[in-house]
């Protein structure tokens, strides 16, 4: 554009100069030879000028049509990579959507293990129960301790206030144990635990599932040991005793509470596949509890898509 711009300033330039000298008082021969001359450069010029024109339009057109190639190259690459991403998209979510459905059918086949050691352990404590009824029925009753002196047993004689109504047992023989009441020692944990008094807490918490393995509450309680070692950061012996609620009271109504905490420990010990597969499969178990939103948010906080089936 520069050179052309040059030539028709050169072509004015010719022009004007014809003009002066046509104008000026020369000899008409000279003028008309001088004239013929300026003319020819002018032609020239001109010829030049659309020479230029010509291969600059050519050029521009190779060059435009270049631009229009790599424009559809680019257009056609966006289009590859975007079907190729969501191919990749349809093929990922088909695959979390087979996971997800065998591990549901092999939690399933857990928990429904799970419900037969439940049962079949209620069956052997009951069975145990009839056993010791049965000893109890069978055991012969005491053979007669042997006079003393004056006809008054030997093991009371040195207790003469034995036989009156307020009589104690004989000195040496140990007391019956007391079974503690369930819902009193159950809450007292409970009291003891949001106090921070977490030493009380435990052994009431034992206490419950000593003397009353098969209860409701006992599942609670061994819930309440889990909380109390995750309190004070011993997130294995908390997930020891997450995993004795889920797999010894799988119908316990802390059961999601205790695998939501399991799988936050998991997470705590850095153990990232273990506790991402606890809260998959809290999701999956219980899709409608709090503790199972709790764990959708925890699963987004660390950026994993969590499927909405």
């Amino acid at each position: 554009m520069h050179i052309a711009r040059t030539l028709r300033n050169r072509l004015l330039a010719a022009t004007l100069l014809g003009f002066v000298l046509t104008s000026s008082p020369a000899p008409a021969h000279a003028a008309s030879k001088e004239i013929i001359e300026l003319q020819t450069q002018v032609q020239q010029l001109l010829d030049m000028v659309q020479r230029l024109q010509s291969t600059l339009d050519g050029r521009f057109g190779v060059l435009q049509h270049l631009m229009e190639q790599a424009a559809d190259n680019s257009n056609q690459l966006t289009a590859t990579v975007s079907a190729l991403q969501q191919k990749i998209n349809s093929q990922s979510d088909a695959t979390n959507g087979k996971m997800d459905a065998v591990s549901g059918q092999v939690q399933s086949l857990n928990d429904s293990v799970d419900e037969l050691k439940s049962r079949i352990a209620k069956l052997n404590k009951s069975m145990q129960d009839m056993q010791a009824q049965l000893q109890n029925i069978q055991t012969p009753p005491p053979t007669a301790v042997p006079a003393g002196p004056a006809g008054v047993p030997s093991g009371e004689q040195s207790s003469p206030a034995a036989s009156g109504p307020g009589a104690t047992p004989a000195a040496g023989l140990p007391a019956p144990a007391q079974t503690p009441p369930l819902q009193e020692t159950f809450q007292a944990g409970v009291r003891d635990y949001n106090a921070a008094h977490y030493g009380i807490a435990v052994g009431e918490f034992q206490d419950v599932l000593h003397y009353y393995p098969l209860d409701d509450l006992a599942g609670s309680a061994q819930f309440y040991l889990g909380e109390i070692a995750y309190r004070q950061e011993n997130y294995a012996d908390a997930i020891t005793a997450y995993n004795a609620v889920l797999e010894g009271f799988p119908g316990s109504p802390k059961a999601a509470a205790a695998q939501l905490r399991k799988g936050l420990a998991l997470l705590q010990l850095k153990k990232r596949p273990e506790g991402i597969r606890e809260l998959r499969l809290l999701i999956q178990r219980h899709p409608q509890t709090p503790e199972a939103s709790q764990a959708r948010s925890k699963l987004g906080s660390m950026g994993i898509r969590v499927s909405s089936r």
